[in-house]
C-alpha cells in the first residue's frame, strides 16, 4: 500500500471530522448539559473489570464494520445489552459511529436507560464535544484510540473527561503507540485487530502487553471467539477481554455469551 493511499481508518476520521462540526450545530454544549443523564452519578468501568467475582468481559453492541460488512440487522439493544448484563458481563461497549458501523449515539442511551453497569461508549473520539455527547447520553467510559490521536491530544480529552467523571480506555494496537502511554488513562486496551489492515494477531498483543505499566488494568479487544483464548491472554497479563462480533453474529447474543460463560467456567474446571 503506497504512502499516498488512505486507509479505512482515514476515511473514517475524515468523515468524523465533519461529523462532529454538524452535531456542534445541530446540538450546543449548553443543551448536552440539560440531558437527563448528564448529572448522574457514573459507575467504574475499571472496577467491575477487576472484581473477581464478575467475567472481566466487557461484551459489544455492534450492527456493522468496514471489514465485515452487515454483522447483524436483528437484534435490539436492549434486548441484546440485557441479555449480556444477566449472563454477567462486566462492561456494555456501545458503538455509536453509524456511517461505518450502524450504531447511534440513542443506542447509548437505550442502553443506559434498561442497564445497571458501566457503559463504554466506542466511538471515534477526536474531540471534546463527543466526550460531553458521552456523558449526556449516558456513558460511564470512553474510548481514546491511540492512532489517530496525539499525545496532546490524549491529554485533553483524558483531562475533559476525568472533568465529567468518566473513565477512559485508551487503545493501543503496535509498539509504535507505547509511548502514548503516560497515565492518561484508566484501563489500556490492546486491540488484537490491526486497524489499517484488519488482521488480528494475537501474539503481538501478547508481546505488546508485557511493555505496558503493571499497575494499569489491561483489556485484550477484537478477535476472541474461544473460552480458551481467554484462559490464554489471562496468563498472559490481560485483565479484562472486549469481545463483541463473536456474539452479535448469532441469532440471540444475549444467549450465546451466556454460553460462552458456561463454556468458560468448564475449561476453568479442568
Amino acid at each position: 500500500m503506497s504512502k499516498q493511499e488512505k486507509t479505512i481508518l482515514d476515511e473514517i476520521i475524515d468523515y468524523k471530522r465533519k461529523e462532529v462540526v454538524s452535531c456542534k450545530e445541530l446540538f450546543a454544549v449548553k443543551e448536552l448539559e440539560k440531558a437527563t443523564f448528564f448529572n448522574r452519578s457514573t459507575l467504574s468501568l475499571k472496577e467491575s473489570v477487576l472484581n473477581p467475582y464478575k467475567t472481566g468481559i466487557i461484551t459489544e453492541f455492534k450492527r456493522k464494520s468496514p471489514s465485515k460488512g452487515m454483522i447483524n440487522s436483528r437484534s435490539f439493544v436492549d434486548d441484546v445489552t440485557q441479555g449480556y448484563a444477566s449472563a454477567g458481563a462486566s462492561g456494555l461497549s456501545i458503538l455509536t459511529d453509524f456511517n461505518f458501523f450502524g450504531g447511534s449515539i440513542d443506542d447509548l442511551m437505550i442502553a443506559r436507560q434498561t442497564n445497571q453497569i458501566p457503559i463504554l461508549r466506542k466511538e471515534f473520539i477526536i474531540d471534546e464535544y463527543q466526550v460531553i455527547e458521552a456523558k449526556a447520553y449516558g456513558a460511564d467510559a470512553i474510548l481514546l484510540i491511540a492512532a489517530i490521536l496525539s499525545s496532546n491530544e490524549i491529554k485533553n480529552l483524558y483531562r475533559a473527561a476525568k472533568n465529567l467523571d468518566l473513565e477512559v480506555l485508551l487503545e493501543i494496537h503496535d509498539e509504535d503507540e507505547l509511548e502514548k502511554v503516560n497515565g492518561n488513562a484508566d484501563l489500556i486496551g490492546i486491540n488484537n485487530r490491526n486497524l489499517k489492515t484488519f488482521e488480528v494477531d494475537l501474539e503481538r498483543s501478547k508481546r505488546l502487553v508485557k511493555q505496558l505499566p503493571s499497575g494499569m488494568p489491561k483489556i485484550a479487544e477484537s478477535g476472541i471467539s474461544k473460552p480458551e483464548t481467554i484462559i490464554d491472554l489471562k496468563n498472559n497479563g490481560f485483565d479484562g477481554f472486549l469481545i463483541g462480533e463473536n456474539f452479535m453474529k448469532t441469532n440471540n447474543p444475549g444467549r450465546a455469551f451466556n454460553e460462552f460463560i458456561n463454556q468458560l467456567h468448564g475449561v476453568k474446571s479442568r
